[in-house]
Formats: structure tokens, C-alpha cells, sequence
């Protein structure tokens, strides 16, 4: 009865050799064949299709338009004059109409630094002629500093500063 055992035994080890081959053969002759692929190394400019040449005279155009946006004239008068340090006075500060942005125009004493005056902004084309100081001040003459904040109309932005000396005049 041993010989029928170690017979079977044979018989089924053969038999799962063959399964074993089998399937492996089955895979091999199933799965599909590797297909070769093209790599094309690198990116490659395609030809031009609709672009043409900027012609001299935009160039021109376009390089204003930076110029003109860039330029900025302050028209302030060189000094102010107060009847009294507490009311109001004549105060010119002009935005001309061909300035590109709106300002903000801050005066502070020379000697103390303090604040005096805040215009709020001031568009292309506008200005004051007459202003309330924001600091009562005593009959004298005030060396100021005139800053001309430029901002973006549309972002907000700050874009530059200039600024231009003033005499503050207070008769009484």
C-alpha cells in the first residue's frame, strides 16, 4: 500500500508541475506584446501662427503711456497765508488734469515735526484753494515740509512721494 501512495504522490506532483507550466505559459501567451513607444526629448517652439511684428509707431505709444504715468507735476504756492492760526486761509495745492495719479498732500512743522494739515485725496484736475489747519497756531511764520503722496486710483496702491518746502503765514 505504500508503493499505490508514494505512486499517487508522484502522479499528483507531475500533475501540479503541469498546472504550474501550464499557467505560466497561459500568461505569457495571453498578456500583449510590449509596443514600442516614441519619447521625443525636450519641448520644441511650434511655428508662428497669428503674432505679428509691434510696429514703430505702437512702441512709441506704449513707451508714453509708461512715460505719462510716470510723470508727476506738484503745484503747491510757496507760502500760505492765515488770518488767524484757527480759521481758515488761503492754501494752494493743484493736481493738474494731465497728472496720472491722485495725491494726498501731508504738511508738517519744520521744527516739531508735528502735522498740520491733510489734504485727503486730491484727483487730476482739482485742487484747494482754502484750508482749515488741523493745529491751532500762534501769530508767526512756520517753515513746513509740503509731502505729495501718490497712490493708484484703482488698487489704492502708494506709488511715489515728492516733497516741496512752504511758509506758513499767521497774521493774528
Amino acid at each position: 500500500m505504500e508503493e499505490k501512495q508514494k505512486n499517487k504522490r508522484k502522479w499528483l506532483i507531475v500533475l501540479l508541475l503541469l498546472l504550474a507550466l501550464g499557467g505560466i505559459g497561459a500568461y505569457f501567451l495571453t498578456r500583449e506584446a510590449p509596443k514600442p513607444v516614441s519619447m521625443i526629448s525636450g519641448d520644441f517652439l511650434p511655428d508662428n501662427k497669428d503674432a505679428k511684428e509691434i510696429s514703430d509707431a505702437e512702441l512709441k505709444k506704449m513707451a508714453q503711456q509708461k512715460v505719462d504715468h510716470s510723470k508727476f507735476n506738484m503745484v503747491i504756492a510757496p507760502e500760505a497765508t492765515f488770518e488767524a492760526g484757527d480759521k481758515a486761509g488761503e492754501l494752494i495745492i493743484q493736481n493738474p488734469a494731465h497728472n496720472a495719479y491722485p495725491v494726498n498732500v501731508e504738511i508738517t512743522r519744520n521744527d516739531t515735526g508735528d502735522l498740520i494739515y491733510t489734504s485727503g485725496a486730491i484727483q487730476p484736475g482739482y485742487e484747494v484753494k482754502e484750508a482749515k489747519l488741523e493745529e491751532k497756531l500762534s501769530k508767526g511764520d512756520y517753515p513746513a515740509t509740503a509731502k505729495f503722496s501718490l497712490y493708484d486710483d484703482k488698487t489704492k496702491e502708494k506709488k511715489g512721494e515728492v516733497a516741496a518746502k512752504i511758509t506758513i503765514h499767521v497774521k493774528n
